[in-house]
């Protein structure tokens, strides 16, 4: 029982599920339980899906918009502790990879636009965008239960991976994964 516990415990410091009053919102399917942390590469072929999250402006904006080069997205939250730690990472492969890879963070939080706006500044993120899903249309399209999760589409809008997890973005292991989708390639 002792092991139980421990086990439990250390999954939940792992990786956060959505917040108990956005879990309201979203009814995953049963299918999506039980996701661990790695590389997941069932939907692999699959188009990125045609729902719209918030630009930075406010405006609806979908994955199409990415398309023409590969495009990393990162569903996060500000309450997510592991995602939290992941986010400078993201803000240096952006920065490293700008013209090559579009990294697109977008934000689970539910509160205003203005509290994401600012959680990047305080923790000094520069190169990622204030993109926010407050109704996790994106989230749900990808039956994502677990933050961070993210996706590597590649220049057609296919998916090649996602990541249920965080992950240390600037490691030889994700330079990797993201070289799957053609990125570091000298294209």
């Amino acid at each position: 029982m002792r092991f139980l516990l421990i086990g439990c415990a250390f999954v939940a410091l792992a990786s956060c599920h959505k917040a108990p009053q956005q879990q309201a919102a979203y009814n995953p399917p049963a299918a999506a339980e039980g996701q661990v942390k790695g590389v997941d590469r069932t939907h692999k072929g699959t188009p990125a899906p045609a729902v719209s999250f918030d630009d930075p402006a406010g405006k609806a904006l979908s994955l199409k918009h990415f398309a023409g080069k590969p495009t990393l997205v990162n569903l996060w939250a500000s309450w997510c502790a592991p995602c939290v730690k992941e986010l400078p990472t993201l803000d240096q492969v952006a920065r490293s990879e700008a013209g090559r890879l579009n990294v697109v963070a977008i934000s689970q939080d539910d509160a205003p636009h203005a509290s994401v706006v600012a959680f990047l500044q305080k923790h000094g993120i520069q190169s990622l965008q204030s993109y926010q899903d407050s109704k996790m249309a994106l989230s749900g399209a990808l039956n994502a239960e677990v933050l961070p999760t993210s996706v590597l589409y590649d220049a057609n809008g296919k998916e090649v991976w996602r990541y249920v997890g965080d992950q240390d973005w600037t490691s030889g292991a994700a330079a990797k994964l993201l070289a799957e989708g053609g990125v570091g390639q000298g294209g």
